[in-house]
């Protein structure tokens, strides 16, 4: 197994609006991408991967002029590993609201009433049914009218399920790994905190901070360290952290860093709000809260994904509390409910919802032999 290598950014700017589901329009905006592999000459052997909250469309391979650029996905695409580029052409796009290339909170407004000043708050509220629409004009421009799968995990997750929906025709495998038909009121709540925390920051200023040259940092910091904790399991915060000191004795102090586990957060948080936007931090997880397929349709799941026609395998992890498997198998019903093509899989993991993220052998075996599968039916 190996490395795509060395690779590039890609980018295609687009002139005509993209209607959102807010009502709004997004004009002159641009997407950036990467590929890895060969498209057959028939165009039946793309894979559209798409990223999770803080990820990009950088998902394998390193980037020539940066150390540990590492591909966030890196340990399952590439030739010989699950998603294999010696047999699929790989597709990651970025996107629209981000904060790593795709025209999102810090880009120039184009209606601003002073040429260059950057969206900030004005940039308008996306769903994942518009960032599917967005991923959907750009594989127009790459001239591929029907993926061999779309894969996600988590956010990724719910865009690939939204996919089956929104494109029935253009696609013929859903992977659907770590992931919800919607968010619990739990996890609604989860992310209002963390978006308070931004909110709140006196450097925030309404969302134009970058008028007043300054971060929002002490908010990213703390919206990190909330959503960290829900990422990680009971059991691996303790095995990882336990009751561990940073030092010989604890320092009775209400302000101090006595714990590991504090130390841990607090790193987390700082590498955090150095290079996330805080912007596009409330844009995705708005996007998060907004998305249920099911709404439309009195809250049957089963309803919402009539229209899907692909074949699905949906994977869950034991010990992932903020998607929980019990969510994964709703997703199940739904789809046997319609007597559609699924496979299933709930993995006894210790990692909590970073699973997906992680090269456990049991679940990389399980997307091997299902893109084998895919491979096999091209």
């Amino acid at each position: 197994m190996g490395s795509v290598g060395i690779v590039s950014p890609q980018s295609h700017h687009f002139v005509d609006a993209l209607a959102l589901r807010s009502g709004a329009q997004l004009r002159d905006y641009t997407l950036f991408y990467e590929t890895y592999g060969s498209l057959a000459e028939d165009r039946s052997n793309a894979v559209l991967v798409c990223h999770a909250l803080n990820a990009s469309h950088h998902v394998a391979g390193t980037y020539s002029n940066q150390a540990r650029s590492e591909g966030w996905w890196d340990n399952l695409v590439g030739p010989g590993k699950p998603l294999d580029t010696d047999r699929f052409f790989v597709i990651g796009i970025n996107n629209l609201g981000s904060c790593f290339g795709s025209t999102g909170p810090a880009h120039p407004n184009p209606d601003a009433a002073i040429p260059g000043t950057p969206y900030g708050a004005d940039f308008p509220v996306v769903t994942v049914e518009d960032w599917v629409d967005a991923q959907a004009r750009l594989l127009d421009v790459l001239g591929i009218s029907q993926l061999a799968a779309v894969i996600g995990g988590s956010l990724g997750g719910m865009q690939a399920l939204s996919w089956s929906i929104q494109y029935p025709e253009r696609l013929r495998h859903a992977i659907v790994i770590a992931s919800a038909p919607n968010l619990s009121a739990q996890n609604i709540a989860f992310n209002e905190v963390a978006r308070q925390a931004i909110l709140t920051d006196p450097d925030f200023h309404g969302g134009h901070f970058y008028a007043h040259n300054t971060l929002p940092r002490r908010g990213l910091r703390v919206a990190r360290m909330i959503g960290h904790i829900t990422y990680l399991s009971d059991d691996v915060m303790d095995a990882k952290f336990g009751r561990a000191l940073r030092n010989a004795e604890i320092s009775y102090s209400t302000q101090a860093v006595d714990f590991e586990i504090e130390s841990y957060l607090r790193y987390q948080g700082d590498k955090f709000s150095e290079y996330f936007d805080a912007n596009t931090y409330l844009l995705i997880t708005r996007a998060l809260d907004y998305f249920d397929p099911a709404s439309n349709f009195e809250g049957d799941l089963s309803k919402a994904l009539e229209k899907s026609l692909c074949k699905f395998l949906v994977i869950s992890f034991t010990t992932d509390w903020r998607f929980s498997p019990a969510r994964s198998r709703e997703i199940v019903k739904a789809l046997v409910d319609n007597a559609r093509d699924v496979s299933y899989a709930e993995i006894d993991a210790p990692h909590g919802h970073d699973a997906f993220l992680l090269e456990d052998p049991r679940y990389h075996r399980i997307l091997a032999a299902y893109f084998d599968r895919i491979s096999s039916e091209a």
